[in-house]
């Protein structure tokens, strides 16, 4: 029985992966009381004569929104709201077993940009936060901006959790190596969610940011090649990517950006690369091959092509990017510091916790394990302390 038939039972035997809990056991009528009414309008009241109350008296400052439209789930494309439920059940497990927050999976039955912001607007009084998930690219991008003066921190995942775990591996590349991440030349293929916020956080400043750093040269690259200034038909993102991007406005296939450059970063398609690929890249390059469940190029297929370091999303090889060893936390410390928004400077701690937990990088461990408990905990107090 392979890994896709053992879940299929796991999943039919507890019909759903999460369940609510009672923190009060109703046994008397005084408990009903207190509870529920008559008791319960007092810090209703309360509540109403100062909103801030809501986080001392309800769920809300310690529960997340995990909400999705479907549209682009896993690996899985456009399956819809019914068929995105165990993927948001299991985000609200980690959020759950990880930072001790309640997840609760909102799942949406409509992909119209402006429905799902009104939305979230008018579920926002009971969360502390929201994250978005497997919304398609380029909607997730306005979904988030538009989310981004609620009150609470709007957070897409699929974005920013990976941006930011490939953030901290490059930063212990560079510890490892000597390198300085104003030196590399990053070629990132895959002009998604992931791929675009790689691009922003490499190379588009933002002074509010603590402790930036910006890549010297950063190319992107999605199906049709590098994204250059004279290509036709380029939308309104991948425009803005051009402010930050390909300075030399260089043209051709990822294979050919990929001469001289010291990262490559895959958020694409599987068997992308060969060995003779990496071989044409500067020496000792450090590969992000994220393409789930196959990667852009295998690990032993890399490093015999004169890989130093490779990444790749699975747990079955070493240095797994996952997306855990960040939103726990960041989520845990947006909510103790009751942030309005989640901002660069936050990020880009989480980032900085996450590499320093690995006080030795070597070439099998640049990034901790996805099941340290610890990284979570280290990561809310840097967003915490950011936040403040």
């Amino acid at each position: 029985m392979d890994i896709f038939e053992r879940s299929i039972r796991l999943h039919q035997e507890l019909q759903g992966k999460i369940t609510v809990e009672n923190k009060l056991d109703i046994q008397s009528k005084d408990d009903l009381s207190l509870a529920y009414s008559p008791g319960v309008a007092a810090p209703c009241e309360e509540i109403h004569n100062d909103p801030s109350k809501v986080y001392d008296y309800t769920i809300k400052g310690n529960t997340v929104a995990i909400v999705s439209d479907g549209s682009a789930v896993l690996g899985l494309g456009n399956i819809g709201a019914h068929a995105a439920i165990p993927v948001m059940e299991g985000k609200a497990m980690l959020f759950k077993r990880f930072a001790g927050i309640n997840g609760f999976p909102i799942c949406l039955t409509t992909q119209k940009t402006d429905e799902i912001i009104s939305i979230v607007k008018n579920i926002a009084p009971v969360f502390g936060g929201i994250n978005l998930e497997d919304i398609s690219s380029p909607r997730c991008f306005e979904v988030e901006e538009k989310l981004q003066d609620i009150g609470i921190p709007v957070f897409h995942d699929d974005q920013h959790g990976t941006a930011i775990v490939v953030l901290a591996a490059l930063m212990n590349f560079c510890r490892l190596t000597g390198r300085k991440m104003e030196d590399l030349k990053i070629v990132i293929n895959g002009a998604g969610a992931a791929g675009i916020a790689i691009a922003r956080y490499l190379g588009k400043k933002d002074r509010n940011a603590r402790n930036q750093q910006i890549a010297k040269e950063i190319i992107m690259c999605d199906t049709m090649g590098i994204i250059h200034k004279n290509r036709l038909g380029v939308n309104d993102i991948k425009e803005e990517l051009l402010l930050y991007t390909n300075p030399r406005n260089l043209m051709g296939s990822v294979e050919e950006a990929l001469v001289g450059a010291d990262v490559f970063v895959g958020v694409s398609k599987a068997n992308l690369l060969n060995r003779s690929h990496i071989q044409a890249m500067a020496k000792d390059p450090l590969i992000l091959a994220l393409a789930n469940p196959i990667p852009e190029i295998l690990p032993d297929e890399a490093m015999a092509g004169g890989a130093f370091i490779v990444c790749t999303g699975r747990s079955d090889f070493p240095n797994q990017v996952n997306n855990v060893l960040a939103f726990p936390g960041i989520f845990l410390g947006a909510l103790h510091a009751r942030a309005k928004r989640i901002t660069l400077a936050m990020k880009f701690a989480a980032a900085q916790a996450i590499a320093s937990a690995v006080e030795h990088p070597t070439r099998d461990q640049i990034i901790p394990p996805p099941l340290d408990e610890t990284i979570a905990h280290r990561v809310a107090k840097a967003v915490a302390d950011a936040a403040h």
